[in-house]
């Protein structure tokens, strides 16, 4: 009896022993990876990670208007919502907290296990995608709704170039409203996908979607803020308001401060065919994408309670973008 249990527990400390041995052995040659392998394209003639502007935030900021005006840039390509952002901060963040030591999981372990994989994932999509994209060509990636995967994407594609952008959170708010209704274009998009679910929260508890998409957003661009405090690469906030007072000024210092050149002659042309006079008349208006183009339309489209309970939840994100020039 003493005996197998003599033999059990040596057999256990071999195993023990042995697949410390492998862990360390795992570890030992990941390093040695690591230091010859140096930070570069995907492949021979692939996409320069430098070349990648994404832009970061959240929906209704007005991504679409600078992501398409980008786009027409010329040299640049327009990868629209990859959601890339969303599979990797989705599953990391908010699925998987308790799994992040654990080397057996996808992102788990230490960074070295899986950094480096999702790298290369995000540039062998982008080289398959946009086979043309070499050559110094940019590509702008809107990707508000993958900001929860900023802090990710950043440290996996560091030479790559960040826009972090920001909107009052109460016309954000107001925006997302007008969405969620019966009718809206969010919901037509919906139906033109086979997704039979009516998007209808604003109307059947307007005040309980105020709350939580107010918290959505504060969550959001804490997520956003930190990735940018934390990227070393070029990058620039931009604010939607100056975006509309100012377009194209505000076009020039995106491009000065990332460190891209473009043609004075070609920004003003981009700027004007995006204009929001330039959009059709069908194609704006309360119940479509295009809605107001301007600053401060929650005045008119939430209540006083509402714009209160916005102010109240979002006080850090009006505080640290919009203290200087508040509107009570």
């Amino acid at each position: 009896m003493l005996g197998m249990a003599v033999d059990l527990i040596l057999s256990r400390t071999a195993r023990g022993i042995k697949w410390n041995i492998a862990r360390a052995w795992r570890r030992a040659s990941r390093e040695v990876r690591r230091i010859g392998k140096a930070p570069g394209r995907s492949s021979e003639g692939g996409p320069d990670p430098a070349n990648l502007v994404w832009i970061f935030g959240s929906a209704r900021t007005g991504s679409t208007w600078l992501g398409a005006m980008m786009a027409d840039v010329k040299g640049h390509s327009w990868w629209h919502e990859p959601m890339v952002g969303y599979l990797f901060g989705h599953l990391y963040f908010e699925r998987s907290r308790a799994r992040r030591r654990d080397e057996h999981f996808v992102l788990g372990g230490e960074r070295e296990l899986w950094i480096g994989p999702v790298r290369r994932f995000v540039l062998d999509s982008v080289q398959t995608r946009f086979p043309g994209i070499g050559g110094g060509k940019y590509l702008v990636v809107k990707e508000p709704h993958g900001t929860l995967g900023a802090p990710l994407l950043l440290q996996a594609l560091p030479e790559s170039r960040m826009i972090l952008l920001v909107r009052d959170p109460r016309d954000v708010i107001s925006s997302k409203m007008d969405a969620a209704r019966e009718g809206s274009w969010a919901e037509r998009a919906q139906k033109s996908r086979g997704q039979q679910k009516k998007n209808t929260s604003a109307d059947d508890r307007p005040d309980a979607f105020v709350k939580s998409q107010a918290k959505r957003y504060v969550r959001l661009m804490e997520i956003a803020q930190g990735a940018f405090d934390a990227h070393d690469g070029p990058k620039v906030l931009v604010r939607y308001e100056d975006l509309v007072a100012d377009t194209l000024k505000s076009m020039r210092r995106v491009y000065s401060t990332l460190g891209i050149p473009a043609d004075e002659a070609d920004l003003a042309r981009v700027v004007e065919k995006h204009a929001w006079e330039n959009i059709p008349a069908k194609k704006k208006g309360a119940g479509t994408f295009y809605r107001k183009g301007a600053a401060g339309g929650w005045r008119e489209d939430l209540s006083p309670e509402q714009a209160r309970v916005v102010e109240s939840i979002t006080a850090p994100v009006i505080d640290r973008y919009y203290a200087k020039d508040r509107i009570p």
